[in-house]
């Protein structure tokens, strides 16, 4: 089998303080295949926008990866050199933040900084840069793009911002785009038009796309396979419809039954008791034993490793332990 796109194997991250090393990723894995959308999903703080700053080598000092590896195309990138990875941001790793106003200079036109980016990456004259501009913001939905491009970003709104950062993200044509929570401050139909863009214009380049957020909703309408984060570990993983229909792990259930829907009827929706544990109080074993309401006398001393389930799906969690031994003896 080819290798991924991009993989990710026991990723760690810590971040150095006075009162001690805080761990904000610990040992996460996982791949992205060509042309496909991986939703993450968790809680605030969960660990979602680290795993995205890791991939592009963005990470805040003192923050830094002190284990695993990070490869793209079957080559490493995490231990790279920095004018070697800031070759490779942007080039063929696009990102798309949350604030499009983080992502774009107020004191240059739209076309100034596109262009820049295309030259940056791309063997093209000044010409040919601004008809690929053009056509870029056409492609992401900007009424009158050949006109608009000389605007400044104060004269776009919000949404119509946000397609610039996604024209800014695929200049270069990527082989992966991340886009850390791309819709939070838009409204919902906003929302839908912006997701619309991205993943269509991905599939059509056979780019993949790490999609990052909260909204389980978004996850649902995107992406071919989610990933669910809790306190910087990997709760489970799988293609999105078996996940939001059965989920494994108790966590994901939770957040399963906290998303309203139109077909079931209730009175109250599934409410997850507690909060998600700060960094310098992880407890030992499973993360989630805390808050977990099939909690084991094992789930508070061992830590569950991810468990192959069968059809891309893992999930850690020892109530699947014994099932998976006894299928192994049974293969």
């Amino acid at each position: 089998m080819a290798a991924p796109l991009l993989s990710v194997r026991d990723l760690v991250v810590e971040f150095p303080t006075r009162r001690g090393t805080l761990r904000a990723l610990d040992r996460v894995s996982f791949d992205i295949e060509a042309g496909e959308v991986l939703g993450m999903v968790g809680e605030s703080g969960a660990g979602k926008s680290i795993t995205g700053a890791a991939i592009i080598g963005l990470i805040e000092p003192p923050g830094r990866i002190v284990g695993g590896e990070i490869r793209l195309q079957g080559e490493r990138i995490d231990s790279l050199p920095a004018e070697r990875m800031r070759r490779i941001r942007g080039k063929r790793i696009g990102m798309v933040f949350q604030d499009p106003l983080t992502s774009l200079n107020p004191l240059y036109t739209v076309a100034e900084q596109l262009i820049e980016t295309i030259r940056t990456h791309l063997d093209v004259g000044e010409r040919e840069a601004r008809e690929r501009a053009v056509s870029l913001l056409d492609q992401v939905g900007i009424p009158a793009a050949r006109r608009r491009i000389d605007d400044y970003p104060h004269h776009f709104s919000g949404g119509m911002r946000q397609r610039v950062v996604i024209a800014l993200a695929l200049a270069a044509e990527p082989e992966l785009v991340i886009a850390d929570e791309p819709t939070t401050a838009l409204d919902v139909s906003v929302q839908a038009q912006i997701i619309d863009v991205l993943r269509d214009l991905c599939a059509e380049k056979g780019a993949a796309v790490l999609l990052i957020t909260h909204d389980m909703g978004v996850i649902a309408e995107t992406a071919d396979r989610v990933a669910v984060l809790y306190a910087g570990r990997m709760a489970e993983i799988g293609p999105v419809r078996d996940v939001i229909k059965a989920a494994e792990h108790p966590y994901t259930r939770g957040l399963m039954g906290s998303i309203p829907t139109l077909a079931h009827s209730s009175s109250r929706l599934t409410q997850i008791p507690g909060s998600m544990p700060r960094l310098d109080a992880i407890p030992p074993g499973c993360a989630f034993n805390p808050r977990c309401p099939e909690v084991m006398p094992r789930c508070r001393q061992d830590r569950p490793d991810l468990i192959d389930r069968g059809d891309r799906r893992q999930v850690a969690c020892w109530l699947h332990a014994s099932a998976a031994r006894q299928e192994a003896g049974n293969g």
